[in-house]
């Protein structure tokens, strides 16, 4: 682990994963987003936590989608991912269905949003030369 900022006594690194929260029957749908649209790996979840339902992905970042009862999509809160050659991510999901909206108000970086198949909002950006 990369200390990215030391405290007295511990470090803190980079992230090990993000979780974003999914109605109950959804992994299809997250399978068709992340793993088709997004191109990331499906990876196998430890069996202990295979009851609970979800299914995780990685690719540049490892994604938990976990099962949450009284679902309700995460419309402002987001994980901030970045991207390399951010216009053809733009192409990929607009050529899938998938709403791009371009937002120019962060300094140094091109980004835009969009939502995953179940509405949970995502911020992908990449830093200007």
């Amino acid at each position: 682990m990369t200390a990215e900022n030391t405290g007295p006594g511990f470090s803190i690194g980079p992230l090990h994963h993000v979780q974003l929260a999914i109605p109950a029957g959804a992994e299809e749908l997250c399978r068709a987003f992340w793993g088709e649209v997004l191109g990331m790996t499906e990876l196998a979840k430890p069996p202990v936590l295979t009851t609970r339902g979800g299914c995780w992905f990685s690719g540049g970042l490892e994604v938990h989608l976990g099962v949450e009862a009284d679902f309700r999509p995460a419309a402002k809160a987001h994980p901030g991912i970045l991207v390399q050659s951010l216009p053809g991510l733009a192409k990929r999901l607009e050529a899938h269905g998938h709403e791009v909206t371009w937002d120019d108000n962060f300094p140094g970086h091109d980004r835009f949003y969009a939502f995953d198949k179940v509405g949970n909002r995502l911020e992908f950006l990449e830093p200007r030369p």
